[in-house]
């Protein structure tokens, strides 16, 4: 199961760095690893009748790692796709449920975004027509190779197609998503469409074997569902997660660099703070901008550190000791909005940014709080 992500905390370990991409396998991987030896070791006996028990589970495993290997190739082709479109990929992460490769842009075109998504199972279909002709026309000995491709042509088959299904966060809920873009001309629509196709997907999985064994007079076995209600929730979560994110899309073209600018007064640094402040709520500033003795901006004082002043002590501490210095990053153009503002916020991510006309001049600052609440709506 594959998806592009957005930045994720998680403990793992480091794999290597094919094509310049950090591959890391989480811990919840040796669960599965588990699952799979166990329920595929009696298989393999059934299908090598020589073999020892030992030996069987010892196959079973050596199709789990296989299965992964399989999934990581997966997963590169997506991510190989987009580092050629110059989306930086952070990562690619195996976990329980697959694998996630972290793109940490979003492809600019419904056309790329096609075929980023479209990667992933054209590789596994690959992986399984290329495993089905070896098995029909080169490994036919009844041995150990020929049981282990047989098993991983069709494993990579049905991951293939069940990453075709249209609903998100699946590929195909991707391809889904950039269809609809292409034709609307909206990403976000086509993220809604594709995320509550995810949902009726989700659903889907468990009405489906529920109905069958209805239908059909057999008692429901409860063991049966929980493989889908697992694959159900996770589709759900990630179709949930990406219309949380659609709304969240529709509000960046209201972040605007000018508009969300506090005024600024410029002080010294050996300027008292009390002083600072006074000055600043005359002029009803809302920021302070620490300039040197030429009057060039070095620091913005930190509102936090303001708060965390003590009044009485603030006529004897100096601007300067609450101020943070001023990195080329944080100094960004007044002129900014929407997506090239967020950019430039996550390239140098911090509490305040100055804003500098085309002439150099002062505009403002421009605070993260504000920021975040035209997101949040506060």
């Amino acid at each position: 199961m594959s998806e592009q992500s957005p930045r994720q905390e998680f403990s793992g370990i480091r794999m290597g760095k094919p094509f310049g991409i950090p591959v890391y396998v989480s811990w919840t991987w040796f669960l599965v690893a588990a699952f799979i030896t166990v329920m595929f070791g009696p298989r393999m006996r059934q299908m090598l009748p020589d073999l020892g028990e030992f030996a069987a589970y010892g196959v079973a495993f050596l199709f789990a790692v296989l299965l992964y290997v399989s999934v990581l190739l997966h997963e590169l082709a997506h991510s190989v796709l987009a580092k050629s479109y110059g989306l930086p990929v952070r990562r690619i992460t195996l976990y329980l449920l697959g694998g996630v490769s972290e793109i940490e842009k979003e492809p600019p075109t419904p056309g790329k975004e096609f075929m980023v998504a479209a990667a992933g199972p054209a590789l596994s279909l690959g992986l399984a027509g290329a495993g089905l002709a070896a098995d029909v026309w080169l490994i036919n000995d009844g041995g150990i190779l020929e049981a282990l491709t047989w098993q991983l042509w069709f494993a990579n088959l049905i991951v293939g197609v069940f990453n075709l299904l249209p609903g998100l966060p699946l590929d195909g809920g991707r391809m889904l998503r950039a269809g609809v873009w292409k034709l609307s001309g909206n990403p976000g629509s086509g993220t809604v469409v594709a995320a509550w196709g995810g949902r009726v997907l989700a659903v889907a999985l468990v009405v489906f074997p529920v109905t069958t064994a209805l239908t059909s007079g057999r008692a429901l076995d409860t063991v049966d569902l929980v493989w889908p209600l697992v694959l159900s929730a996770f589709i759900w979560m990630g179709a949930s997660q990406s219309l949380r994110i659609a709304k969240i899309r529709q509000r960046i073209p209201r972040v605007n660099a000018r508009a969300l600018a506090r005024r600024a007064i410029p002080v010294t640094a050996e300027t008292p703070l009390a002083e600072a402040l006074r000055q600043a709520g005359e002029q009803r500033a809302g920021a302070i901008v620490v300039v040197d003795h030429e009057g060039r901006p070095v620091a913005i004082v930190s509102e936090a550190a303001v708060q965390a002043t003590p009044e009485h002590r603030r006529p004897w501490v100096n601007a300067g000791a609450v101020a943070k210095s001023l990195e080329p990053a944080m100094m960004l153009g007044a002129g900014l909005e929407g997506e090239a503002l967020i950019d430039a916020m996550r390239e140098a991510p911090g509490s305040e940014y100055l804003l500098i006309e085309d002439g150099g001049e002062i505009f403002g600052v421009l605070a993260t709080a504000d920021v975040n609440r035209v997101f949040t709506g506060v």
